[in-house]
């Protein structure tokens, strides 16, 4: 699977509320593995990423976010990537050396998951649930260029897909 120079590593990545970082805790316990949540790490670095955006806008937080990655990649485990890394050529062209899984979901779903979000890009007066779907869109083809497998957490029990996931990481070693 892994070996002791190379550490297991799977990478998450999709929208906003489709779960990357409960799927991702999940996937790494079945797989006894570290979890690393590249937000989290920004936050715990830099500050909350609302205010990183608001000081210092878009393009510093995504560099932020591409070291983030770069790290979480090479330390190994499962790593959950913010919904909008992969708008960043420099993080893309690194995932492409990863296997990624794409966790989507739909927007129906989506709407219970973000109601009181503190989410910069879903911030305004607009209906945030249109707004996710717009950011969805825009970024849709990068998820799915960059995806390896492809997972629906919709409708279907976290557990349940933590387990196929690992399967199948088990499987593309």
């Amino acid at each position: 699977m892994s070996s002791p120079d190379r550490p297991l590593t799977l990478v998450l990545v999709g929208p906003m509320a489709s779960g990357k970082t409960s799927i991702g805790r999940k996937v790494a316990r079945i797989l006894d593995v570290p979890f690393v949540d590249t937000d989290k790490r920004i936050v715990a670095a830099h500050g909350p990423i609302a205010q990183i955006f608001a000081e210092h806008g878009e393009g510093h937080f995504r560099a932020l976010e591409r070291e983030a990655v770069a790290q979480a990649v090479t330390e190994g485990g499962v790593v959950s990537l913010g919904g909008g890394a992969v708008t960043d050529v420099g993080t893309r062209t690194l995932l492409a050396q990863h296997p990624v899984v794409f966790l989507t979901v739909s927007a129906d779903a989506v709407a219970a998951r973000i109601g009181g979000s503190s989410r910069p890009l879903l911030n305004g007066d607009d209906d945030p649930v249109a707004r996710w779907r717009t950011i969805f869109e825009q970024r849709r083809g990068w998820y799915e260029e960059l995806a390896d497998l492809t997972v629906d957490t919709s409708r279907r029990p976290m557990r349940a897909m933590a387990e196929e996931i690992a399967s199948w990481r088990k499987d593309h070693p």
